[in-house]
Formats: structure tokens, sequence, C-alpha cells
């Protein structure tokens, strides 16, 4: 059977202009499905198609019309392709005297093409808001979002190591090379305080003001958990709850599950003074809040007591590093922040950022590494 190959970006296109509903998932997945089959036929494409890009069997005669009208323009239909239906009113692609290209080049042209419409898609994927986006686009996104390497300043701590040079002399090592120079202390060794990253403390609203987004940012806190060595994450709505253990295994469904069932006050209420008092109260002890870089991703929408919000905030200061609150109604150019809430916290802040989208979280990556 002849090579079934064709610029499938452009039958994509010629979907949607029918009036066919398809997703940014659902070509990711279409085309990752036609580069596996190799070679590849036109009745593989075809089903393949089908398979990822139609979800509505009501569409199935629609998509067959379409496929005709583009793969199969100008042919009789290949007797191993049974399909019914009739072609479209759609502008077949014109012949041209040019000569046709060779294998090699159309291969090539095709892999362009295919590539130019995964970034293109990927591209949106970045920049759609995660309360507007589908289920196929929040599941490719959550596969994006696993490439997201979170680096955070270090810091030094009392324990010394071994050094090449420094200013605290090692005695103990520097009398063992004395023996090699009958006692005389020719070669110095040295040591220095060591170094390491910063505990990073993620705070995340799932009240249900933060519906839409509060399920990608857990998604991010987990990608936190896989690359950043250490991180403690808690969920808050109407009460405190600790996530750490609960997304410290490496898979991302059942991470997800087990989290969102020890949640209790999903999509409630929001009172986030009340839930920072909890976390002072029961974490600050322990040492979790000293010298951390704390993240705070909420809309500020408090419904409890500015005023506990503010001292609650203050004490975190303290302790902390540096603060990052995440809103994702900053994405907004008319948003100002004087919600009772949102006022009350950012005096205390170091920096206030978007979370709305996969790009901002990017550049909220950026924002960590450069504090």
């Amino acid at each position: 059977m002849p090579d079934a190959r064709a610029d499938l970006s452009v039958f994509v296109h010629l979907l949607r202009s029918a009036g066919v509903d398809v997703g940014t998932g659902q070509v990711i997945a279409f085309f990752d499905a036609a580069h596996a089959l190799a070679p590849l036929e036109r009745i593989d494409l075809y089903w393949a198609g089908r398979a990822t890009l139609i979800a509505d069997p009501e569409n199935f005669a629609l998509y067959e019309r379409v496929f005709r009208s583009w793969f199969l323009a100008g042919e009789q239909a290949s007797p191993d392709v049974t399909i019914e239906g009739q072609r479209p009113d759609v502008e077949a692609p014109s012949e041209t005297a040019a000569p046709a290209p060779s294998p090699v080049d159309a291969e090539r042209d095709q892999e362009d093409a295919i590539a130019g419409a995964i970034a293109s898609d990927v591209d949106l994927l970045r920049r759609r808001r995660f309360d507007q986006a589908t289920e196929d686009e929040l599941h490719a996104i959550r596969a994006l979002m696993a490439n997201i390497v979170l680096t955070v300043p270090q810091r030094v701590v009392r324990r010394t190591e071994a050094a090449r040079r420094g200013r605290v002399p090692d005695l103990r090592r520097s009398m063992r090379m004395a023996v090699q120079t009958d006692g005389e202390i020719v070669h110095r060794a040295w040591r220095r305080r060591r170094s390491r990253p910063r505990r990073l403390v993620l705070l995340l609203d799932v009240s249900g003001s933060m519906a839409g987004f509060s399920r990608a940012l857990l998604q991010f806190a987990f990608s936190a958990r896989v690359t950043t060595r250490d991180v403690e994450v808690f969920a808050f709505g109407t009460r405190l709850t600790r996530l750490s253990d609960d997304l410290a295994g490496r898979d991302v469904d059942a991470a997800l599950r087990a989290a969102a069932a020890r949640v209790v006050d999903w999509d409630g209420g929001t009172f986030i003074g009340s839930s920072l008092a909890t976390l002072n109260r029961e974490y600050g002890p322990r040492g979790v809040l000293r010298g951390a870089i704390v993240v705070v991703c909420s809309d500020g929408l408090e419904r409890g007591e500015p005023a506990l919000l503010g001292e609650q905030m203050a004490r975190i200061a303290r302790y902390a590093h540096r603060i990052v609150w995440v809103n994702p109604l900053k994405a907004d150019r008319r948003y100002e922040p004087l919600a009772r809430g949102m006022a009350a916290a950012l005096p205390h802040l170091d920096r206030f950022v978007t979370g709305h989208d996969l790009a901002s979280l990017e550049d909220l990556a950026g924002v960590l590494e450069a504090l």
C-alpha cells in the first residue's frame, strides 16, 4: 500500500474548521501515535486519528469525510480502508507541475511540519490558564510540568568539609600528612563550611475560590518534591494539612490521589490566618521555617480576620529567608491587591508573582533561583 504520510497539522486544522472540537492534548497524542506507527499506512493513520482526535461518536462520520478529502483526495478509497460517507466541500490540494519530492525530502518536510505543529501546541499549552484548560490539556500540561526543575539558593551550615583552600586549618589532617615529611608540616590542610540548598516550603490554597488552579499547583508541588532536595508541602483551606509524605513517591497519579484524599476541606472556605497560625505553632518550633524559602500559592481572599493573617505572616518573615506569594489573579492587569487578606500579607512579602499558567510557573522557578 502506498505511504500514507501527509501533512498531519493541516488535517487537524481541517477537522477544527469542519466543527470538530480537537484539544491540544489530543493533537499531541495523534502525532505521537503517527510517529509510533512505522511504516505508516493510511488505514493505520485513519484509526490512530479516530482513536485520539474524536471523543464524541457523533463526529465519526464527519471525521471520515475530512479524512477522505485530505488523505484520499483524487483517489479511490483503498480496499482495506472501510469507511463510509461523502466527501465534504473542502478544496483539495491543487496539483502543480513541480517535480515530486524525493522520499527523503518528503520525510524531512513531514518531520519538520510535525515538529513545528508540536512546538506551536506546546506554546499554547504553556499559556493556557489552568482554570480554562480542558481535561486533555491539563493532562498534557502535567507532562510538561514534570520538566520544571526548581533551584533554590544555598545556605552555609555549621559543619565543615575538607577543602584545598580555606581559612580554617585542618590540624588533624595536617599532622597525618606531616608523618610523611619526618614530622615537618610542609603541606597544610584546610576546611571550609558546607553549603546546602535551602528548604522550600510550599503552602497551597485548596479553597473553593482556587478550584481552577489548586490541582495544577498540587502537580507543581509533586514536581518540586521530585527535583528538589528538601521540600515541605502543606495545603490549606479551613485548616492546614501536611502533604509532604503523600507526594514523596514517584508515581504521580498515586501521589496526587493520596494527597487529594488527605485534604478534607478541598473546595471549602478560606481561612489563611488560622492555617498559618497552625503552621507557626506546630512546625515553627521544629525548625521547618527557619532559613527556608516560603511560597504561598493563594488568591488571598481571606474569610477570617486580616489582622491574624498579617500577624502570622510577620512571624513567618522572622524565621524564613524569603517569602514569595503566587496569586493567579495577578495575571489580570486590572488586578490590585486590595482584598483584606492580600493587603495584610503584602508588607511581609519579598516577591509577589502570578501563577495562572505553566509559563508563569516556569518564571517562578527563575524567581526562586535568583532569591
